[in-house]
């Protein structure tokens, strides 16, 4: 791979950007291109065989238009329904953001019980609960349908998230609890949720550790790409790392809430046209 490589970054809207900030802390010197389907979004309503189209799609695009050496799925649901039509689809290395969060699950549990909080079609897809039993784990997963309305609102530190949040953990682990399980850590199966970190770390109950399935996907294609995991560095400066940023819709409210999960302005965004 080239000394400086070309990242490729996909998601169907803008939480992948969590991912792309995550990347950009671990390897700044690479050129990132990022699309966002938002013309398509949400998969989540979508067949296999739309969501594999679509995302199969984005991911051409990167190579073919934007000379990507690699790419991640920074879409739970693409990596759960298409990451094999996806990497068929295109002649470089792809990594989605299931597999690493269960990895990472994996390293921090002690009991192997895990808690999974994630969008409805992510946990109707099972994915983390595969990617977990096939590291003999346990997996508890639960929807939690209100939060990534309250992250693009901007309601980051908002009393009203708070309280939704210790809902649906307090529910969350009530339900494990009586399915046996002795849960020790907690996976961020969504890439608006790492916004709600500091928030969810507060909640959840004294001894379970948070895994943000975007760092842990950042980790993963940094020991990919270079053969190590990418340290963060306070000398790193993603602030200056180039990056450019796509969507097929939207692009005045891509850039307005893409800062948001970014961490930094995301410049100019280009409209294209991926089709039907």
């Amino acid at each position: 791979m080239h000394p400086t490589p070309t990242i490729g970054v996909f998601d169907s809207g803008f939480g992948g950007l969590t991912v792309l900030a995550a990347l950009m802390r671990r390897m700044p010197n690479a050129r990132y291109a990022f699309i966002g389907d938002t013309a398509r979004l949400p998969y989540g309503s979508k067949s296999r065989r739309t969501v594999a189209r679509y995302a199969s799609e984005s991911a051409q695009f990167l190579v073919r238009e934007q000379g990507a050496e690699f790419l991640v799925i920074a879409c739970n649901t693409a990596s759960a329904l298409a990451l094999d039509a996806i990497q068929d689809a295109v002649p470089v290395p792809v990594l989605g953001v299931i597999e690493p969060g269960a990895a990472a699950a994996q390293a921090a549990s002690q009991t192997g019980d895990v808690l999974v909080i994630a969008t409805d079609a992510t946990v109707h897809s099972h994915a983390y609960k595969a990617a977990c039993a096939a590291r003999n784990l346990r997996a508890y997963e639960k929807a939690c349908p209100l939060l990534v309305p309250l992250v693009e609102e901007g309601w980051i530190n908002h009393h009203v998230t708070d309280a939704v949040v210790r809902i649906y953990l307090g529910e969350l682990t009530s339900d494990a609890a009586a399915a046996g399980m002795s849960a020790d850590t907690l996976v961020l199966g969504c890439t608006h949720y790492p916004l709600l970190r500091s928030l969810i770390e507060r909640a959840a109950p004294r001894g379970i550790t948070v895994i943000d399935s975007a760092e842990s996907t950042a980790e993963a294609a940094a020991h990919l790409i270079n053969g190590q995991p990418g340290q963060v560095s306070p000398e790193s400066s993603p602030q200056h790392t180039e990056i450019h940023c796509f969507a097929t819709d939207s692009v005045d409210k891509f850039e307005r809430l893409g800062s948001r999960f970014l961490g930094r302005p995301t410049g100019n965004v280009q409209l294209v046209d991926l089709g039907g």
